[in-house]
């Protein structure tokens, strides 16, 4: 398949994908693909398992457009989100790997990305490490672990050896605080 050469806005893809255009479904996909394959394959880490996994995800962008909801964030952090989820309930459902099998070596993920030619999507551009980066180191690595990392919250209470109840309400608060950080 080819890859087109210039990229749609994100609002027009929005506003054609609305009205179900086929045709921004594709541009959607040559978009995108590269950044969500490299997110599926850094958590399953099986190439072919990512291939399938991210079929899958498409069809439930598709199938789920409805459901994204452009005051709460951009296309491409939604259909991140959806690819994330996929790929950890996969992951999950296949019970192969142990729970500290789920972490991830962004040096290995740019290895790949070369191999494959796709481009890893950097949060930098979209402001997110910058503002995770305010946080409070405890919340900050939380949010690195469970975002970034895929860690479900109880492999993450596990990792930094805290009690799940800890965890998750540092998570919260993190939580809370990145939503003012992000209004300001």
């Amino acid at each position: 398949m080819k890859r087109q050469s210039s990229l749609v806005s994100e609002s027009v893809l929005i506003e054609k994908l609305t009205r179900r255009d086929q045709q921004a479904f594709q541009w959607l996909y040559d978009q995108y693909s590269p950044a969500l394959y490299g997110v599926v394959l850094r958590i399953v880490r099986e190439e072919e398992h990512a291939q399938d996994l991210l079929q899958d995800i498409f069809v439930k962008i598709w199938k789920n457009l409805d459901a994204y909801d452009a005051s709460k964030g951009r296309l491409f952090t939604w259909m991140l989100n959806v690819a994330r989820n996929t790929a950890i309930d996969a992951l999950r459902a296949r019970k192969t790997q142990p729970f500290g099998a789920i972490r991830t070596d962004e040096e290995n993920v740019h290895i790949v990305d070369r191999q494959h030619h796709t481009e890893q999507p950097n949060p930098d551009h979209i402001g997110v490490q910058e503002v995770v980066s305010q946080l409070r180191p405890e919340r900050k690595q939380l949010i690195d672990l469970v975002y970034f990392g895929g860690y479900t919250h109880e492999e993450a209470a596990e990792e930094l050896n805290l009690p799940l109840g800890t965890v998750k309400t540092r998570i919260r608060a993190a939580l809370q605080e990145l939503k003012q950080l992000f209004k300001s």
